[in-house]
Formats: C-alpha cells, structure tokens, sequence
C-alpha cells in the first residue's frame, strides 16, 4: 500500500504484476470509499488494506467502480458482500453488467477460456441491485462531508465514468487518462500512455474527456494503472498526440484484410510506444519496454481494429 496525501491510498491488486493494477482507497473522517476493485483474488487485500488502517468494514459508504472492465471491477461482488454498508457506484451503462454479469463471464471465458479466465479473476459475484448507484454527470457523493463528483467519461468505453475529489482536487481516472507505469519514472516525471482496448474506443470522445478533466484543473491524477500522477497539463497534452498517432497508424492500414492490419498496426504501435519511452528519457531496453507493454499493445490494436470496422460499417 502507497500513502498519498489527503487520505488517499494506493492498494495493488496483485493482478498480472506488481505495481500493475490499483484500488484506491480514499479515509475521511472514519470514513471510507474504494474506486476500483481489482479481481477477486484482490479483495482478501483490500480488506486487509482497512484493518491496517484501523478501519472496520462497516466504515466503508462507498464503492466507485470507474467501469466495469475486469481489472478494474472484477472483485467488486465480492467485496461488496464484505461491506455491509456499502453502496456500488456505477455508469448507468456499466450498472447492469454488476447486477447480473454472466455477459461480462461468458465473454470473457470465450476471450482467455476456462482455466486463464479462473486464474486471472476467480469467482465474479453479482451485486445485489437495491445496492447499486446508477450515477449521473455531476451527480455528488459525501464521505463524511468530503465531496466526491462523478464525470462521465467516454472513450476508452462509453460507460466509464471519472471521480473528482474536492477535497484533494485529485481525479480518480480508471483508463480515461491512460496507463502510467512506474517503471518509466524518469526523475520523478511520469509517462503516460493511452489505452484503447476494445470494444468502445473512440478516439474523439477520449481527447473531449481528457479536455473536461483538465477543465477542472486537478492538482493529481489517481490511475488504476499505476497511482498518483502529476503534471496533468503535460501528460493531457501528450496524450492527445498519441491518440492521434494511433489514429493515424490504424487509418494507413485501413485497407488491408483484418489479419494482415492486425499485425501491421501490432508492428508500429510497438514501435512508436518504444519511441515514445525513449523520448520520454528512460533507459529501459526495447525488449525491456516491448516486455512490459505486449499486453497493452496487443489489447490497444484490437481496439483499434473494432474502431476501424465501426468506421466502415
């Protein structure tokens, strides 16, 4: 667990690897609310989190689920039976998918099959609905005061939704603001890179809610992948570069059979992130990048492959 200010915390999920994958957990007051679960396997360490901090789970008002993509609520049945208090705070497109996810299940298991999709996320429990928030743009949520607003920000997918703390003027951003992997600190200075898994990316809906979160002129940026960013004028600058750079890559391949664009825009995407890390300053090798982003970059042009029929269909 990482300590911020204001009472906000960094808990790892322990999901693919260390310092990968985020829960937040925001204390105010005795009180308590999590943004993003992690998977199942996560949740034994994020109650683990609340009685290391002297918390109850009854001290807990408030689940934000940023959207309902695996890594990010993927344990969020389970840890809502654990918190007797708890309301789940959901996009009202991402709600149904927590009260009845045997669609999130089945089209998961079809993506990894049986045994990788048990490994990576256990058991998925629904949430009970008459605990489940449907969130509106600008709606508040007190924590003991302390206010909490919700910003619906499509893009990486159209039911994700942003929360913005007054208190700390921090922004807890899911996948909006992209990825921000510690290993390519430089100095204290965070890269940060977009992410466009599949199936919603939209890359104008993106750049207008990286727009809308700067407005609010946060001081931080809380990532599920990877913590407390800052410099957000810079890295929402750079991330609108590179979302139009990877428009641009997956445009020039436009013409091509699917599989062949498949592993043409796979090639450049590699490439131009192992650029962007090395513009950046970082000393890692290129096997070293290529190791850490594989993943990314193979989700990223599947993305960008279903935004490309989209824009045929």
């Amino acid at each position: 667990m990482i300590h911020y200010d204001h009472g906000i915390h960094a808990i790892d999920t322990a999901y693919v690897r260390p310092v990968f994958d985020a829960s937040h957990l925001i204390v105010h007051e005795g009180r308590a609310a999590f943004v993003d679960t992690g998977v199942s396997h996560s949740v034994p360490l994020l109650l683990a989190a609340l009685d290391d901090l002297s918390l109850a789970p009854t001290a807990v008002d408030f689940v934000f689920l940023t959207h309902v993509h695996l890594d990010h609520a993927g344990g969020a049945g389970q840890l809502m039976q654990a918190l007797p208090n708890a309301q789940a705070v959901l996009h009202p497109r991402g709600a149904p998918h927590m009260i009845d996810p045997r669609k999130l299940i089945e089209a998961s298991i079809a993506v990894y099959g049986a045994e990788t999709y048990a490994r990576l996320y256990g058991e998925i429990l629904p949430i009970d609905a008459a605990r489940v928030v449907a969130s509106s743009p600008g709606q508040h949520f007190s924590l003991a005061g302390r206010g909490l607003e919700i910003l619906h920000t499509p893009g990486h997918a159209l039911h994700h939704q942003a929360i913005f703390d007054h208190h700390s003027r921090g922004i807890f951003t899911g996948d909006t603001f992209g990825l921000s992997y510690r290993e390519f600190d430089v100095d204290g200075r965070a890269l940060a890179l977009p992410t466009t898994t599949p199936t919603q990316f939209d890359p104008d809906q993106l750049v207008d809610s990286i727009r809308r979160i700067l407005a609010l002129q946060p001081q931080a940026a809380y990532f599920t992948h990877y913590g407390e960013v800052r410099d957000l004028v810079r890295i929402g600058a750079d991330l609108e570069r590179q979302i139009g750079e990877y428009v641009r890559i997956a445009r020039s391949h436009a013409a091509l059979d699917a599989e062949s664009a498949r592993q043409a825009i796979r090639t450049d995407l590699a490439a131009f992130l192992r650029d962007e890390v090395r513009r950046h300053g970082c000393r890692l090798s290129g096997a070293e990048v290529d190791g850490l982003l594989e993943n990314d970059v193979a989700l990223n042009t599947d993305g960008l492959l279903v935004w490309l029929s989209r824009r045929k269909s």
